[in-house]
């Protein structure tokens, strides 16, 4: 089955608005006496709001109508820092490896857990790059289900085979696998179990030699 698509996280894939997620958890939990460090922050990467507040009151107990509340108070939170985003802010190599693989005749989509994604990408110009955005609204299952990654694939028209996923959190590239895509891990080893792993994101990444890297996985599933 040829390879008809890229799909791509946002956070860390795209941009890196890990800092300003940091910024408006480490708040949100200052507030309210909870301890909250960076290392509770990579905890969260990859996974939906409401999960990533799970995780971070840890057992703590409070009611449906404050967990909206928190949510929202730290959805504020970050989009006052989003405010500062600019197109600069794509990471090294992201624009040019976008335009390689459209010229290459490749579909393109985001599927991101973020609710904020339009936003983030209107902010950096690239919102006119892809064909699909899927974003935490997209499906009532975040990741590490593989919903998110099936919408995307139905909303392009192609089987989740067809499709490559870049992804720089565990859940996403789990949930990617699951989905049946081929997948990019970008970043740390956390992510060393995809298909191929890019530990300097798409700084250097080639159209070509990814395509022909992945044809040689695939070889070797027989």
């Amino acid at each position: 089955m040829p390879i008809q698509a890229f799909v791509f996280d946002l956070d860390g894939v795209i941009t890196d608005t890990a800092e300003y997620h940091y910024r408006a958890w480490k708040r949100l939990a200052d507030e309210n006496g909870i301890p909250f460090t960076r290392a509770d922050n990579e905890a969260l990467r990859g996974v939906s709001r409401r999960e990533s507040l799970l995780r971070l009151l840890n057992g703590r107990n409070i009611t449906e109508a404050q967990a909206q509340a928190w949510m929202a108070r730290k959805n504020g939170y970050y989009q006052q820092h989003l405010q500062y985003l600019r197109p600069a802010d794509a990471l090294p190599g992201v624009t040019a490896f976008l335009a390689a693989a459209r010229s290459r005749g490749l579909k393109l989509a985001i599927a991101s857990a973020s609710r904020n994604a339009r936003f983030v990408l209107n902010r950096l110009e690239l919102t006119q790059r892809f064909d699909v955005i899927g974003d935490g609204r997209s499906v009532s299952e975040p990741k590490p289900s593989p919903d998110l990654f099936i919408w995307v694939a139905d909303q392009l028209r192609i089987a989740p085979e067809s499709a490559v996923v870049f992804e720089d959190a565990k859940a996403g590239v789990d949930a990617a696998k699951q989905a049946g895509c081929l997948t990019i891990g970008i970043g740390d080893a956390e992510v060393g179990h995809a298909d191929i792993h890019l530990p300097d994101g798409l700084r250097e990444a080639r159209v070509e030699s990814i395509l022909n890297r992945l044809a040689a996985v695939r070889s070797t599933r027989g």
